[in-house]
């Protein structure tokens, strides 16, 4: 599995505080959707937060359904995630997960994370497994990343399209054309957001 490059912005940083989100591992799991969360991270529009639980379910769900692949290549990728984002890491937020109720018990530390890491957003496909109901007492909501990235394009449209850019870019081998790009956002359930970047000019992705 190719580990992008991250880009750095060239512009000045954004002016607005970013929301602090969980990425939790079903939006970790997906290459390209992770490589544009990321950079969305690095370029300062998300303040993103994880926890080392977070990361072994990822990698473990991966390896499982990548078995060519060595599970030491998703360590790699994983210790580059850190690397680039040390500030994202939560610890300390196990001593909380006995004391949570969701759907699944094994989505509680999800939420120990976002509370630990003072989070008002988990970025999730499994909204089902968040409801509103145990996360609005603190102060936490859960939005899938189609969602949560339309909104920060109605925010942020010109900052989200370069953010976009150089996640597209930073696929250094073979980088693809804007519209392969897109078309692989759309099959990882960026349904919504990939109509919105088909409506950007090409050479602005």
């Amino acid at each position: 599995m190719r580990s992008p490059t991250i880009r750095r912005i060239s512009s000045s940083p954004i002016a607005s505080k970013p929301p602090v989100a969980v990425y939790d591992a079903c939006v970790l799991y997906p290459f390209h959707l992770r490589n544009l969360l990321i950079q969305c991270t690095f370029d300062g529009l998300v303040d993103a937060r994880w926890t080392a639980d977070i990361h072994a379910e990822w990698i473990r769900n991966l390896a499982a359904n990548s078995p060519a692949v060595a599970v030491s290549r998703f360590e790699a990728t994983r210790e580059r995630m850190m690397a680039v984002l040390p500030n994202a890491n939560v610890v300390n937020y196990q001593a909380l997960i006995p004391r949570l109720w969701l759907p699944d018990p094994d989505d509680r530390h999800v939420l120990a994370a976002a509370i630990a890491g003072k989070a008002s957003l988990i970025i999730t496909w499994n909204l089902k497994d968040f409801p509103a109901p145990e996360l609005k007492p603190h102060g936490i909501a859960s939005i899938s990343p189609d969602d949560f990235l339309g909104s920060l394009n109605s925010s942020l449209p010109g900052p989200l399209i370069a953010s976009v850019k150089r996640a597209r870019q930073n696929l250094r081998r073979t980088i693809p054309s804007v519209e392969e790009f897109i078309d692989a956002l759309e099959r990882q359930g960026l349904k919504a957001f990939s109509a919105i970047l088909r409506r950007v000019p090409g050479e602005r992705i």
